[in-house]
């Protein structure tokens, strides 16, 4: 049976159709999309580094005290639980984490202070070892040498003194910012503490409405997640600080105390606060013990490192820090780069907190009940509700 050619005329084509878009490969197309994005991300993110830099002296601040709120936090609503004022409370914290300071300081200053005889002598002896080790084979450096070294130092500074002076100056206005640094630290520690719930209200009723439970559970997430941060880490630089200061008292080294003062801090700077304690330590004892002692001390210090990567830190931690060693260390890295000392230090809590709420607020559905919270986080997650609830305007009084 012969066919019957079809009849049906072709479909005209689409006017709204492109036809570049249509010669594009798709492959392209989703490549060029992800460019633009990721292109505005990138500006934004450049914006905010460039506003963070231009008002370092208040952002640095207010991060700092950000910081010591999730340390006194818990113990602010410990007292509160058992029926303390509020006022009274956070006030008992700030009071108890100034005496820690102010007592540590007071033991520092007494072992310097009783140290320094011992310290003068030891410090003649090494420094006559040292002037006999140089002027032998092969480094043949004599004290005629030493001495027109230390005359080229002081021509130096005579030509440079305008440069030095200009340097205590700076020195002297960096004084002054340290001074409304810590009146910032202080005034923005009192009022999250006591005001804490209302301030972050006010800033979920900045979003929109729909968006603003989302954020609230955020914003629970990462202030979970830094309170954790703050307390392994406290616990961690307590125990490397015992440690090493345990290890120089069996050596006799020196200055044992203000050691352990070096390594308390040098713990907050992961990766790169352990390598400069650690070595202000072995220097100590080489300078003050011999090679023999300072070896060991790098012993004590090496092992207490290894304690801390793989028994403290994955026993403390948990789950609450979900950050991969690699991303410590390239935040650490990348931090240093940018801010310096101070990047090192706000790096891996920043991390860990951004971390936190992007997962929290990528996972959050709104038929899925939270799961069970502590008290702040629950004094969080609550501000985030009542202001997704509440009308547009100032909070309430």
């Amino acid at each position: 049976m012969p066919t019957v050619p079809s009849t049906r005329r072709p479909s005209p084509p689409d006017p709204s159709a492109d036809p570049v878009a249509d010669a594009v490969p798709v492959g392209l197309r989703i490549a060029g999309a992800f460019s633009w994005r990721l292109l505005i991300v990138a500006a934004a993110l450049a914006v905010v580094i460039a506003l963070v830099v231009v008002l370092q002296d208040i952002i640095v601040p207010f991060l700092i005290a950000l910081l010591l709120c999730a340390l006194l936090a818990p113990m602010s609503s410990f007292l509160q639980r058992h029926r303390w004022p509020k006022w009274t409370a956070v006030l008992s914290s700030l009071v108890s984490v100034a005496l820690a300071i102010g007592a540590l300081a007071l033991v520092v200053t007494a072992q310097i202070r009783y140290d320094l005889p011992s310290l003068e002598r030891r410090l003649h002896h090494s420094v006559r070892s040292l002037q006999t080790l140089l002027d032998s084979e092969p480094f043949g450096i004599t004290a005629k040498d030493v001495n027109g070294w230390i005359s080229d130092g002081f021509d130096y500074l005579q030509a440079h003194v305008a440069s030095i002076l200009s340097g205590f100056q700076a020195a002297g206005t960096g004084a002054v910012h340290v001074l409304e640094g810590l009146f910032i630290v202080v005034f923005t520690t009192l009022f999250v503490l006591i005001d804490g719930r209302r301030i972050w209200t006010w800033v979920l009723r900045l979003f929109p409405r729909r968006a603003r439970p989302r954020i609230g559970v955020a914003g629970e997430a990462g202030w979970h997640t830094l309170t954790s941060f703050i307390r392994v880490q406290l616990v961690v630089a307590i125990t490397d600080a015992l440690g090493v200061v345990v290890g120089a008292l069996i050596l006799q080294v020196p200055l044992a105390i203000p050691i352990g003062v070096v390594v308390f801090l040098g713990a907050f700077v992961p990766v790169v606060g352990a390598i400069v304690a650690g070595s202000v330590a072995v220097l100590i004892a080489l300078v003050f013990n011999g090679w023999v002692p300072a070896l060991f001390m790098l012993g004590i210090v090496v092992l207490v490192q290894q304690l801390e990567s793989h028994v403290l830190h994955p026993f403390l931690t948990g789950s609450a820090v979900k950050v991969h060693p690699l991303g410590v260390a390239l935040g650490v890295v990348a931090g240093t780069t940018i801010a310096g000392v101070v990047g090192a230090f706000f790096a891996v809590p920043f991390i860990a907190t951004v971390n936190a709420m992007v997962l929290a607020a990528a996972n959050w559905r709104p038929d899925v009940p939270p799961p069970a919270l502590s008290a702040d986080a629950e004094a969080v997650a609550t501000a985030g509700a009542s202001a997704a609830d509440a009308d547009h305007g100032g909070v309430q009084s």
